[in-house]
C-alpha cells in the first residue's frame, strides 16, 4: 500500500502542493481531478519519487519510498506519465514486455502475461506491428499494456499510477481502458489515475481527490465529491447532477 503524510512539494521558494494525507488502498480505483496547474502530476511525481517532499513522506508498504531500490521498487509500483516516448522501431509485443525487466520469471511466464496484458489493453490486434507506425492512441494504450504487465496480475502491496491514460483516445477506447484499470484493481492492487473527464471520474473511481491549488479540496467517494458545490468551488463550473439512469453513479452535465 501506498500512503501519503503531510505531504508538501516546493519549488524553489513557492509551495505548489501541500496538506495531502491519503492512502491507497488495495482493490481501489482513486481518481485525482482539478483544473489545470491544480497538482495533479506533482502530486504523481511525488507519489513515484521523482520529486522529493520539502515536508512530509511517501511510504510504500510502511517503508519510505527512499529506500526502496531498482528492482525491488519496480515489482511493486509503476507509473504511467502522460508521454512517454519510443524512437525505435520496436514491435508492440516487445514495448510491452520491457515491463518485465524487473522480474526474473522466464521467457515462457513473460510471453504469458505479455500476451494477457495486450489483450487486457485491448490491442491483441497489433501484435507484430512496429511501434512507430502506430497512432498516438494506439501508442497509448500499448504504454499501458506495458505498465499492467510490469505488476501482472495485480495484487495487494502493488500500486499502479496512472496520469491521463485516456488523453488521447475515442470515447469507445476511454471507456475499454478505464474498465481494464477497474478489473485490474479488483485483483488487488492500488490504482491511481488522473483524469479530465468528470463522468469517467464518477463511473470508473471508488474515490475522488478533487485538487485546487495545490491543495486537497475534497476525498470521498464520486457521490459525496461529484456535487454541484464543490465542482463549482474547483473548477468554476455551474453544473447539474443527477444520478445514471442505468448504473445510478453522478452525472454531470453542464449548465
Amino acid at each position: 500500500m501506498l500512503r501519503v503524510e503531510d505531504l508538501q512539494i516546493r519549488r524553489g521558494r513557492k509551495t505548489v502542493l501541500a496538506d495531502v494525507t491519503l492512502d491507497l488502498l488495495p482493490g481501489e480505483v482513486l481518481g485525482v481531478l482539478g483544473p489545470n496547474g491544480a497538482g495533479k502530476s506533482t502530486l504523481l511525481g511525488a507519489l513515484c519519487g521523482e520529486l522529493h517532499p520539502a515536508q512530509g513522506k511517501v511510504l510504500l508498504d510502511q517503508r519510505p519510498l527512499t529506500e526502496w531500490r531498482g528492482a525491488q521498487r519496480a515489482q511493486r509500483l509503476a507509473v504511467l506519465p502522460q508521454a512517454s516516448t519510443l524512437d525505435f522501431a520496436f514491435r508492440v509485443e516487445e514495448v510491452v514486455g520491457m515491463g518485465r525487466l524487473p522480474h526474473q520469471t522466464g521467457r515462457l511466464r513473460d510471453d504469458d502475461i505479455i500476451e494477457a496484458a495486450l489483450q487486457a489493453a485491448d490491442i491483441g490486434h497489433l501484435s507484430g506491428r512496429s511501434y512507430l507506425a502506430l497512432s498516438g492512441g494506439e501508442r497509448q494504450r500499448v504504454h499501458l499494456a506495458r505498465v499492467l504487465a510490469q505488476l501482472w496480475p495485480g495484487e495487494a502491496g502493488q500500486t499502479l499510477l496512472l496520469d491521463e491514460p485516456t488523453s488521447m483516445l475515442d470515447p469507445l477506447h476511454q471507456h475499454t481502458t478505464l474498465q481494464a484499470i477497474r478489473s485490474f484493481a479488483k485483483r488487488g492492487a492500488a490504482v491511481l489515475v488522473v483524469l479530465h473527464d468528470l463522468n469517467l471520474a464518477a463511473r470508473y473511481c471508488d474515490r475522488i481527490l478533487l485538487l485546487v491549488a495545490g491543495r486537497p479540496h475534497a476525498v470521498d467517494t464520486p457521490a459525496q465529491v461529484m456535487q454541484p458545490e464543490p465542482l463549482k468551488a474547483v473548477f468554476g463550473l455551474d453544473v447539474l447532477v443527477q444520478p445514471h439512469p442505468e448504473r445510478g453513479h453522478p452525472l454531470i452535465i453542464a449548465r
